[in-house]
């Protein structure tokens, strides 16, 4: 085993370390910013106005530019990675991806995520499916994101077997 494989692998949580009801609070938080929201949209073909065009934006609702959600699902999916899927061997599935509130540049988001479920592949003894969900907050607890994955995650009598 090289070095990198060996200190990823000292971090994260295994299959057996996941219990229903535990709750992971994400840190460090980010700062999203005007530059983050454009480059983003830009590099995705997003190239809606609400995103990249402050006159347009400032003529909506919110009268100002939203973060491409694209963005912040991305970046609160990032957060959780240390404390569900470090030590994932595939992401399975994302579900109920639910967006309630806005997100604007100079924003400081933060994530949680609750054990919904653990249990064993039926196929891969090696590994288990953890359901996770997700939310995505702001500095003053906003929620404005929401989502439910399903990771198949190594057993750590089992790393390195079958992944």
């Amino acid at each position: 085993m090289d070095a990198m494989m060996a200190t990823a692998q000292a971090h994260g949580r295994f299959f057996e370390d996941f219990k229903v009801g535990d709750v992971y609070r994400h840190w460090p938080g980010r700062t999203i910013t005007e530059a983050d929201n454009i480059n983003f949209s830009l590099m995705t073909m997003n190239r809606h106005p609400m995103h990249c065009d402050a006159a347009f934006a400032a003529r909506s609702e919110f009268g100002k530019p939203l973060v491409n959600s694209g963005l912040t699902l991305a970046i609160v999916l990032g957060m959780t990675v240390d404390d569900v899927s470090l030590n994932a061997v595939a992401n399975l599935g994302w579900k109920e991806i639910r967006l309630t509130a806005p997100v604007f540049p100079g924003d400081t988001i933060y994530a949680r995520s609750e054990v919904l479920e653990v249990r064993e592949s039926r196929s891969r003894p090696h590994q288990g499916i953890v359901t996770t969900r997700t939310q995505g907050f702001k500095a003053d607890e906003t929620v404005f994101l929401t989502f439910e994955r399903m990771s198949l995650v190594a057993r750590r009598a089992g790393k390195g077997e079958g992944a």
